[in-house]
């Protein structure tokens, strides 16, 4: 039987909301949810493979080598995110926080290291910071984006590479030798080994730990001259060392490029790539002109600030784990990156964890959440755009994988198709390139069931800051039911869900979580419910089941 779709709003701060009947279409309801990032529900995408909004700008620099399969730009642009926000393609997943990959201008040229051509189609290969990659779209598309999402209450998080230019090719020339280094090969045996060095062969890596002084490249300061905002730039730096003080180094300089898209556009966070190839000076600053930079800009514009939160900084610190701590280790030193402006790291750990029992997996993620890392957070994801082992790889797992992904606590990152089975073994394709093809549109009919699946999860995520945000307790093994609590100040959010329940007829402990007479809402199915001597009785062809307070609670 197909899941009909139902989502009803959160109950927070002891306030009822209407309720709302049951709809066989997803009809996304407004919420009242304060948001925290704790328990964001994140969807992270390429922008080159996602949708393709606009096709007049999907060559430019004359990128018209053949490449490796999926090496290529294929046409996804910021006008095609747009469009799918409009529609309200993320609202229907609860998606409160959107990241999409960097959006700088690319390196014009190609790179071949032995798989075929390949052009910066990820975003990752900078050549300049201070400009939008055509082939995304212009300023004006982003701002677009930006203003579209946060008019839905999505937060925009930023991809940032502050570590390594792009690769040098004939139309890219490598940047000063004052600027990067371009040799030896990291080997990640040692936290020397792991910062002074580049990640790959061709990848120059940025002086960041340097603290001399540097002139700007010749080949930025012409490109600029011919793009016709040489003084602008120069203006622009001088306004920005003289009131930080900064000595002009390769961190400080490319700093201020990454924090003006904040200042300019209302950025709410960054994901930064590639943390531990970088001084941790570097995120320290990068944290501090980010803050005053999202301060300047909710200042010059207080109407269109969604909430009070200080801005996100989000870590891909590749391969740190949760049951690290806050600190990675290097083998010879540790660091504690969330001192040093993260809230959060992107945690690797959950793809291993994915088919241990529930109980275990949410216990085991709650202690360390609530104990070592308390006041922090962590990002889980399942699958990736560069993890070459993801969970669940031919896509046989989906509905397991969202109860997994979006239930366990902390913050969910949902990768572009995840929620559609998206194919992650593309034939002719090397390396990464086979997790990065285009989103699957065409076949969204076909998986309806495990989109709609996806979307209840997600709406009952965003909804309900507990779920990633609170304290887990389990109420019974068999069937297995668990309550997440919240309280903070005068904010308390509570709800109780069950997994792996029989279909049909099921009675559900409630504990000591709800009061008897106190009417529910298994937003899963639609139904409502009351509780008696401590439990609850549907009768739904699921077997998972979401509780909320319903509005005609008689508490």
């Amino acid at each position: 039987m197909k899941p009909s779709i139902f989502i009803c709003p959160a109950i927070l701060l002891l306030l009822l909301f209407n309720g709302c009947k049951e709809k066989e279409s997803l009809k996304v309801q407004s919420s009242n949810t304060p948001f925290v990032w704790e328990n964001a529900n994140m969807y992270f995408l390429l922008t080159d493979r996602f949708n393709n909004g606009d096709k007049t700008n999907d060559i430019n620099f004359n990128r018209t080598k053949e490449t490796a399969v999926l090496r290529g730009f294929k046409g996804g642009d910021f006008a095609g995110i747009t469009q799918k926000i409009n529609e309200g393609y993320f609202a229907k997943l609860g998606i409160n926080a959107l990241w999409f990959s960097p959006v700088v201008e690319q390196i014009h040229g190609a790179t071949n290291e032995g798989t075929g051509n390949t052009y910066g189609f990820h975003g990752y290969w900078t050549k300049d910071w201070t400009a939008i990659e055509p082939n995304f779209g212009t300023e004006a598309a982003l701002r677009t984006l930006i203003e579209a999402a946060h008019a839905n209450n999505i937060r925009i998080v930023m991809d940032v590479v502050l570590n390594h230019t792009g690769p040098v090719t004939e139309q890219d020339p490598v940047w000063p030798e004052d600027w990067v280094r371009t040799s030896p090969a990291c080997t990640y045996d040692s936290y020397e080994n792991t910062t002074a060095c580049t990640l790959v062969k061709n990848l120059p890596d940025i002086l960041t730990e340097s603290d001399a002084e540097v002139s700007l490249p010749n080949f930025l300061l012409e490109k600029w001259e011919k793009e016709g905002r040489l003084e602008e730039e120069l203006a622009s730096l001088d306004r920005y060392f003289s009131r930080t003080g900064y000595p002009k180094t390769p961190q400080a300089y490319i700093v201020k490029w990454l924090t003006d898209y904040v200042k300019d556009f209302g950025i709410d966070g960054f994901r930064v790539d590639t943390v531990k190839h970088a001084s941790e000076s570097a995120w320290d600053m990068l944290y501090e002109e980010a803050s005053w930079s999202f301060n300047q800009w909710k200042t010059t514009h207080p109407e269109k600030a969604l909430d009070s939160n200080p801005f996100y900084i989000m870590g891909e610190v590749y391969n740190y784990g949760i049951s690290g701590g806050r600190e990675y280790d290097f083998g010879d030193k540790k660091v504690d990156y969330y001192g040093h402006g993260f809230h959060s790291l992107i945690n690797f750990e959950l793809k291993y964890d994915a088919d241990r029992p529930y109980s275990e997996i949410f216990k085991k993620y709650d202690s360390l959440l609530q104990g070592p890392l308390k006041g922090k957070s962590v990002l889980n994801y399942l699958t990736s755009h560069d993890d070459g082992q993801p969970y669940d790889k031919l896509r046989e797992k989906g509905y397991r994988a969202a109860n997994v992904l979006l239930l366990t606590p902390g913050g969910s990152q949902i990768y572009y198709g995840d929620e559609t089975n998206r194919n992650l073994t593309i034939d002719g394709a090397e390396g990464d390139a086979t997790l990065r093809s285009f989103m699957n549109w065409e076949e969204i009919d076909t998986q309806r069931d495990l989109l709609r699946h996806w979307q209840k999860l997600g709406q009952f995520k965003e909804n309900h800051i507990t779920v990633g945000a609170g304290k887990h307790t389990d109420i019974s093994k068999t069937p297995y039911v668990f309550s997440r609590e919240y309280l903070k100040n005068t904010l308390e959010d509570k709800v109780i869900i069950g997994l792996d329940l029989p279909e049909g007829k099921k009675n559900i402990s409630v504990g000591s979580i709800f009061k008897n007479g106190q009417a529910l809402k298994d937003t899963y199915s639609g139904n409502t419910t009351e509780v008696i001597d401590g439990k609850v009785s549907l009768d739904t062809p699921y077997t998972l089941v979401l509780l909320e307070v319903h509005s005609q609670s008689k508490s």
